[in-house]
């Protein structure tokens, strides 16, 4: 019955879709009811088809007899009172299903978690929560064990999916908490940080539709790989409405490929990057030392240095970004220069009007008005347009995008000198580049800092507004014509009579075809009425500031893990890094139940967590809910056999763990030269930041690996990826956390202490 409905809906959804394509006829107007239609119809098919696999997993009984069917979205009948039939897994009504215990039943009797395979029911588990039941049980620990523990142990996939059917008690309190305010999410690995971040997305979404299907949700992930595993999450909940990024994704029209040393990024990330920013600004603000000649009209004028200084003041004082500002300075220079050429023209027509009354024995009049207030206004329009006058403000006071600002300071060591007057002279040198490399992802956060404090002109701005709109006007006055052009019957009501090229023009902006998700990754200064942000430990001040322009609402929710700081621009303090902006206003959650590490592979991971500075204590790791039955293991190997070695173990590797996944986890360095030797053992590997995670193993450094997890994981030579980073510890604890079932190290040298654990493997992993 329910996945009848299913298909009802969406054939209801398809019939209509293709109805109102047909009936909207060509009409400019229809076409735009038509656009706003299909994209409605479109959306309720997309959600129908991701919820077609499993719609409906669970079912409530109460002690009053009443039945509730929980599913991934909801469904009413067609009767008149529009019962429901499935329960939206976000309603208020379906939170039993994941709060009731038999200690605290709320009214439930018995929770079933129903087994689908695309559309046929293949199984159920029942919990009796009745205590005075036959089959009545304590259960105050895991909801619905026995579902949550095999999707626990299935397969990966090398896509995340959803965990509507198993949602814990701890989990749920956070993804329904209110959306006001800033909420920090701290967990250790495996707790399902990512997945509750994800569906209290959809829980907003849900909750607060009007508001949030305006302004949008942005997603923050640590890397593209990540956002590819998580991409299906939020479709297979019928939301589609989200903005996924990565920070180095946030600046439009910028794509980060410059490679640079860690240390660089790191001092880029520092909160006095802002100041440096801001100090490069206002060196752009000049004030020439001696006064400034200017040719014009065959004389010579004089731009003295306070005539600068005080049009440089005015402008600073309207505390308008620099370019906006730049008018101002431009108005003043304007006006200095006007009043000279009027002064001299004054001079000349008195010297005229004397020598005149001279010659025909009257006196010259004294007191005439010889310029008036329309002839000043030619002499300043004839100053802008004069191409000496315009270059001497571009050199005083120029025009300037991010891009450039931020290319003239990286290149140019006076420059650097000047905005950094607290900088080493080795930390300029390391920010010191070729303006031609492009640009690395810190550079990102710096760039959104510059369009800040510079904004954009206000008359170039206005200027190219209007040239657009009359070239939409234009085309369609264009169109008007075409439509009206109907001479047979002088009776005939035409296009013109309803509508004229302005307002034709106006209902056909581009920006009307693009859903909310597309127009605010298309602009930068878009507020969103919500960001999540996934691996939130990993990002520097600078990019803190960034994203707190983007939610001005300061509606947010961080998860992330201080002790899996891997990047030297991180942080291991959220309040270092939230309170300058929420003071005390944020509360901090924690997860404590790690799903995804067996008890095996956690024991060894402990060791390497407390060697982390500051140690993470063992009250402090979260509580792994299963055992997996496979001791993990190390294998020392000569240096030479490493590449050879490495290959033929995940081949073998790849074989035991069947329709999982494997990753290889190696130093960051060596992920082109292992990954090669592991391709060449199995042709179906796939290597780096580009890896494709459906494939049945990749190879990836720590970093790439950050936010995923697999069936088995290898790391190879775990004392260089201590060593690669002043984090080594933080991402070695990463690296061995990414496992659900095996683990396996293989080193050349000693094994480091923090792994001493690890059990000593002979010669092959096959017997583990």
């Amino acid at each position: 019955m329910l996945y009848g409905r299913l298909d009802s809906l969406r054939e209801r959804a398809s019939t209509r879709l293709a109805v109102t394509l047909r009936e909207s006829g060509g009409t400019p107007a229809a076409r735009t009811e038509r656009d706003a239609s299909a994209g409605m119809f479109t959306t309720r098919i997309a959600q129908l088809d991701a919820a077609e696999n499993g719609l409906c997993f669970g079912r409530l009984d109460f002690q009053d007899e009443e039945r509730r069917y929980i599913g991934r979205m909801g469904i009413r009948d067609d009767s008149a009172d529009y019962e429901p039939l499935l329960l939206d897994w976000r309603a208020p009504a379906a939170r039993p299903f994941y709060l009731a215990t038999a200690a605290s039943p709320d009214g439930v009797s018995r929770r079933r978690y129903i087994k689908t395979r695309r559309r046929q029911v293949i199984g159920f588990d029942d919990e009796v929560l009745d205590l005075t039941a036959p089959q009545g049980q304590q259960n105050q620990g895991l909801t619905g064990e026995a579902s949550l523990l095999a999707a626990l142990n299935a397969s990966r996939t090398g896509r995340m999916t959803d965990i509507v059917e198993t949602i814990q008690a701890e989990q749920d309190q956070i993804i329904r908490a209110p959306q006001q305010g800033v909420v920090v999410v701290q967990g250790g690995p495996g707790t399902g940080k990512t997945a509750v971040a994800l569906h209290r997305a959809a829980f907003l979404l849900y909750t607060h539709r009007r508001q949030l299907s305006r302004r949008g949700v942005l997603i923050i992930g640590p890397n593209a790989t990540f956002l590819r595993y998580i991409g299906q999450v939020l479709p297979a909940l019928g939301e589609t409405g989200v903005v996924l990024s990565t920070v180095s994704e946030l600046y439009p029209g910028v794509v980060p490929q410059r490679e640079e040393a860690a240390e660089v990024s790191a001092i880029k990330g520092r909160l006095a990057m802002a100041g440096v920013v801001a100090a490069a600004v206002r060196d752009r603000q000049q004030v020439p030392r001696n006064a400034t000649e200017i040719r014009y009209a065959r004389e010579v004028l004089r731009l003295d240095r306070e005539v600068c200084a005080a049009a440089r003041e005015k402008a600073r004082r309207s505390r308008k970004p620099h370019n906006q500002a730049r008018p101002i300075f431009a108005g003043e220079i304007i006006n200095a220069l006007a009043r000279q050429v009027a002064g001299r023209l004054s001079d000349n027509m008195r010297e005229a009007d004397a020598l005149v009354a001279e010659m025909l024995g009257d006196e010259a009049p004294r007191d005439r008005n010889l310029l008036d207030q329309d002839a000043l206004s030619d002499i300043k329009r004839e100053l802008r347009g004069d191409p000496e006058v315009r270059a001497v403000i571009s050199r005083l006071w120029p025009s300037l995008t991010p891009q450039r600002l931020l290319s003239d300071l990286f290149s140019s060591a006076a420059r650097l000198r000047a905005a950094t007057p607290r900088f080493s002279e080795r930390e300029r040198a390391q920010l010191l580049r070729d303006p031609a490399g492009g640009w690395a992802p810190a550079d990102v956060p710096l760039l959104d800092e510059a369009a800040e404090l510079l904004g954009e002109d206000d008359l170039v701005q206005r200027a190219r507004a209007e040239r657009e709109r009359r070239e939409r006007v234009a085309y369609a006055g264009g169109v008007v014509d075409l439509l009206s052009q109907d001479l047979l019957d002088p009776e005939t009501l035409l296009a013109s009579d309803v509508i004229d090229a302005e307002r034709l023009a106006e209902r056909h902006e581009q920006e009307d075809y693009l859903t909310t998700a597309e127009r605010a990754a298309a602009d930068r200064t878009w507020a969103f009425g919500h960001v999540i942000v996934d691996e939130a430990q990993e990002l520097s001040e600078m990019a803190w500031r960034m994203l707190m322009r983007r939610c001005p609402t300061r509606s947010m929710t961080l998860v992330g893990d201080v002790a899996q700081t891997g990047d030297p621009a991180g942080t291991s303090s959220w309040q270092r890094v939230i309170e300058p902006y929420m003071q005390k206003r944020w509360r901090l959650e924690r997860l404590t139940v790690n799903y995804r590490t067996p008890a095996e592979i956690m024991a060894v991971a402990a060791d390497v967590a407390a060697s982390i500075d500051p140690p993470v204590t063992e009250a402090d790791l979260p509580r792994s809910v299963r055992e997996s039955g496979v001791q993990p293991w190390h294998l020392r190997v000569p240096p030479s056999q490493l590449a050879d070695q490495l290959a033929r173990i995940a081949a073998s590797e790849a074989a035991a763990v069947g329709d999982g996944r494997l990753a290889v986890i190696v130093p960051a360095t060596r992920v082109d030269e292992l990954g090669s030797a592991v391709r060449t053992a199995v042709p179906g590997a796939s290597v780096g930041a580009d890896a494709e995670l459906e494939n049945p193993v990749v190879v990836l450094s720590v970093r790439q690996a950050k936010g995923l997890e697999f069936d088995s994981v290898l790391i190879a030579e775990p004392e260089q990826i201590l060593t690669e980073s002043s984090r080594g510890h933080s991402d070695l604890y990463v690296g061995m956390t990414r496992a659900t079932q095996r683990l396996g190290v293989l080193h050349t040298g000693e094994l480091p202490a923090a792994l001493v654990r690890l059990r000593p493997l002979a010669s092959t992993p096959l017997d583990a």
